[in-house]
């Protein structure tokens, strides 16, 4: 039996998984560092999960506004490098780094002078504000490295250099656990910082990843992370920026901010909800690695595809890539339910705690699929056509108007046992299947949105 029924599809394959496995490596790295980190709190105490693991949430909301800020970005650039034209992805580098300098300023300032208030935003247990205080100052310095390093690799993701981002990332990685065991532990002589020593660790294998992306850049060619195209500029490029970009960000924002809000509930309903929660996360990514691996090296070679206006070819790209996201979130649901005994073996936490984990492991053995689905429509093969209008609209009713009020009258107004709502909450992928294949099979979101002539009214 043959694996591939053709040339053309082994050709596909082989397109999809150069880009693909450098972006998984690093989705696995990405994981294997909070798994590091969970690991070895867990010796410190349940109250330094727990905290990291609020206190991370300000890290999740900025890796949307970056991750949004990143696939808005290569919307357009994997269109212009499928069009052969780079002056238009410079433009939009200088857009996209002009927006996420302001973000992280902003979240850089508020975690340095005000880390109490961010956290008393999701638990009322002093112990854990004070801890996660202490975690948010550290982390003010990785936030402005973040929104610099994160624009640039998706840039050079978006014109198929997947590698070099890989390479940064395992650099950044390996030397972000060695620097965790180093600090928590106080190894050769360091001090022991317990949740201090995660953030610091964190922030020196930033500033080393940003060190290593000048170093790229000088390397480079054609896009360099150069702060003069901050200064860049192109009218007809600035109105596709904020009228597909904007929005792509906007969808992130919402969504992460809403998933949030999913913190914020089960942190008034006690610390062994959130150890349990803590530890199911580190799970759940490992789980989403191949899927999400998926989703974004696809979207690099749909747009690619349609910047060249090779619209049958784009169809038949999507339809295989929802397949092989299919197989992946099936294998991610797997891998949850064959890990989980691991899990609840290792964990150290209370046996209240301990039951929660068993169920919402359960929970994300299937909650993966839809998830993944999701994310290669959604942030995937929409935004490759040039669609994130839709995502925003789909994600902000069913985010806001569904499952976050849902998960507040369940927990706090009817009152109902912690895994009840906690189930009510994993719905919310699930809800909006119907619209979201709906709109796929539509081919609404199928567009080539490169001009031509873009610089010619600028000269004029």
């Amino acid at each position: 039996m043959k694996l591939f029924k053709n040339e053309a599809d082994k050709a596909f394959y082989g397109r999809v998984f150069a880009l693909v496995a450098p972006i998984v490596v690093q989705n696995l790295l990405s994981a294997a560092v909070g798994s590091a980190d969970v690991v070895m709190l867990n010796y410190v105490g349940q109250s330094a999960i727990s905290a990291v693991s609020l206190a991370a949430n300000y890290t999740s909301i900025l890796f949307m506004v970056f991750y949004g800020l990143g696939t808005g970005a290569t919307m357009l650039c994997a269109q212009y490098f499928g069009k052969g034209e780079y002056e238009p992805i410079r433009v939009v580098e200088g857009l996209a780094l002009r927006i996420s300098l302001v973000v992280s300023l902003a979240f850089a300032a508020a975690a340095l002078f005000l880390p109490e208030g961010m956290m008393a935003i999701f638990t009322k247990d002093r112990e854990l504000i004070e801890l996660g205080a202490v975690y948010l100052r550290y982390m003010s310095v990785t936030y402005l490295c973040w929104g610099i390093l994160e624009i640039y690799l998706s840039v050079l993701r978006s014109i198929g250099q997947v590698r070099v981002s890989m390479f940064l990332n395992i650099l950044a990685f390996v030397l972000n656990i060695i620097l965790n065991a180093v600090f928590i532990f106080g190894l050769f002589g360091a001090p022991k910082m317990g949740v201090a020593g995660v953030a610091l660790a964190t922030m020196l294998s930033r500033i080393v990843e940003l060190i290593g992306c000048f170093a790229v850049s000088f390397t480079q060619k054609e896009i360099k992370l150069n702060f003069l195209y901050i200064f860049r500029s192109n009218k007809l490029l600035l109105q596709d920026f904020i009228r597909l970009s904007l929005p792509a960000m906007g969808n992130d924002v919402i969504w992460g901010l809403a998933f949030s809000m999913y913190s914020v509930i089960m942190g008034h309903m006690g610390s062994d909800v959130v150890a349990a929660n803590s530890l199911v996360t580190v799970v759940r990514n490992f789980g989403t690695t191949f899927a999400f691996g998926i989703a974004s090296g696809g979207t690099i070679l749909l747009g690619s595809i349609i910047g060249a206006n090779q619209m049958e070819e784009a169809k038949a790209c999507a339809s295989k890539l929802i397949r092989l996201t299919v197989l992946a979130g099936a294998f991610g649901g797997l891998l949850v339910l064959a890990v989980s005994p691991f899990v609840l073996e290792f964990a150290s936490l209370t046996e209240t705690a301990h039951g929660y984990l068993k169920g919402m492991l359960l929970i994300n053995s299937y909650y993966i699929m839809g998830a993944a689905v999701n994310t290669m429509l959604i942030a995937g093969i929409f935004r490759a056509g040039g669609d994130s209008r839709f995502g925003f609209i789909c994600d902000t009713i069913d985010m806001w108007l569904y499952a976050v009020p849902l998960g507040f009258i369940a927990a706090f107004v009817l009152k109902l046992p912690v895994m009840v709502v906690y189930f009510l909450l994993c719905t919310d992928e699930f809800v909006k299947w119907p619209w979201v294949i709906g709109h796929y099979r539509s081919m609404k979101w199928l567009k080539n949105i490169t001009r031509d002539h873009l610089f010619e009214a600028d000269e004029a």
